[in-house]
C-alpha cells in the first residue's frame, strides 16, 4: 500500500500522455463531414527513408521514456512513418508502469493508405488496423468500426497537416478525434541540442497539447500538464532533410464518416 500514491500519480501522467496521442475509449454514432472549405497547401519538408525523429520524454523533469518515429520505404515503394513510444515509471528497480505503442503508417500520393497501432497500456491492450479503399479508409480498431475518408491524418504529430485539421486519428484504438488548433506565434526552443526557431501550436482536445515545428515544418516538440504532470518531449535527434511537400490529405467527394464521440455528448 506504500506505492499507492506514487502508482496513481504515474497512471495519470500516462494516461494523460496516451490521450495526447489518441487514446480515448469510446464506441459509433454519427459525425456531420469534415469542414469542405479546407485546401491543402505546401509544405517545405517531406520525410524520406532513413529520416528519424527521436524525442527523449520528462515527466516532471525526469526520464520517462522515449518517442521515435523512423521514415522507411516499404517494397511497393510507399513511405512508412514507424512509430515506436515506450514509457516506464517506478521507483528505483521497481517499475510501476509501463506503456508500449508500436504503429505503422503507410502513405502514397498525399493519401494515408494504411494505419497498424498496438498499445500496452500498463497492462491494458488496444489495437487498430486500417486499410485504404478508395475514398475511404476502413477502420477496425478497439474504439470504432467502420468507415473514415481517406482525408483523415492520424495523430501521431510528425505530420505538420494536423494544425489544419478538426479531426485526427487515434493511432491506439481508432477512435475519431475531435480539435481545435490554434496558432501560438513563433519561439526559440532547444532541439537537437541547439536553438531552434519555432511555430507554436495549441492543440485543444481532452488533452491540451503545445506541439512546436520548425521552418521546414519538422516536429520539434511537444508538452502538455494534466493533474499537475508536466510532459515534456525533448529532440535528441532529428535526421531530417529538406525534401518535397509534406504529404497532406486530398479530399475525397464524399467526406462523410461516423465517429465515437457525438452520441455520447448527446449530438
Amino acid at each position: 500500500m506504500i506505492l499507492s500514491r506514487p502508482r496513481h500519480l504515474f497512471r495519470m501522467a500516462v494516461a494523460a500522455l496516451a490521450a495526447s496521442l489518441g487514446a480515448h475509449a469510446a464506441h459509433g454514432d454519427t459525425v456531420e463531414s469534415p469542414s469542405a472549405g479546407m485546401e491543402p497547401r505546401d509544405f517545405a519538408w517531406q520525410p524520406e527513408p532513413g529520416d528519424t525523429i527521436h524525442f527523449d520524454v520528462y515527466r516532471q523533469g525526469s526520464d520517462f521514456g522515449t518517442h521515435i518515429v523512423r521514415f522507411e520505404e516499404n517494397a511497393a515503394g510507399q513511405l512508412e512513418a514507424v512509430i515506436d513510444v515506450d514509457l516506464r515509471a517506478g521507483l528505483g528497480p521497481i517499475t510501476l508502469f509501463r506503456y508500449r505503442l508500436d504503429a505503422r503508417e503507410t502513405w502514397q500520393d498525399g493519401y494515408i493508405q494504411a494505419v497498424e497501432g498496438e498499445v500496452n497500456d500498463d497492462g491494458a491492450r488496444k489495437s487498430v488496423t486500417a486499410r485504404r479503399d478508395g475514398p475511404r479508409l476502413e477502420v477496425n480498431g478497439t474504439a470504432f468500426e467502420g468507415e473514415l475518408p481517406a482525408t483523415i491524418i492520424p495523430a501521431s504529430h510528425w505530420n505538420i497537416w494536423q494544425t489544419e485539421t478538426d479531426r485526427i486519428l487515434s493511432t491506439e484504438s481508432g477512435e475519431v478525434i475531435e480539435v481545435d488548433v490554434q496558432p501560438l506565434g513563433r519561439e526559440t526552443i532547444m532541439a537537437g541540442g541547439e536553438p531552434v526557431e519555432a511555430r507554436k501550436f495549441l492543440m485543444d482536445s481532452d488533452i491540451d497539447v503545445t506541439l512546436w515545428y520548425d521552418d521546414q515544418d519538422r516536429w520539434v516538440k511537444l508538452a502538455f500538464e494534466a493533474r499537475g504532470q508536466k510532459i515534456d518531449y525533448v529532440l535528441r535527434r532529428a535526421l531530417l532533410r529538406r525534401g518535397q511537400p509534406a504529404p497532406h490529405p486530398r479530399r475525397p467527394a464524399d467526406a462523410g464518416y461516423r465517429s465515437a464521440r457525438r452520441r455520447r455528448r448527446g449530438s
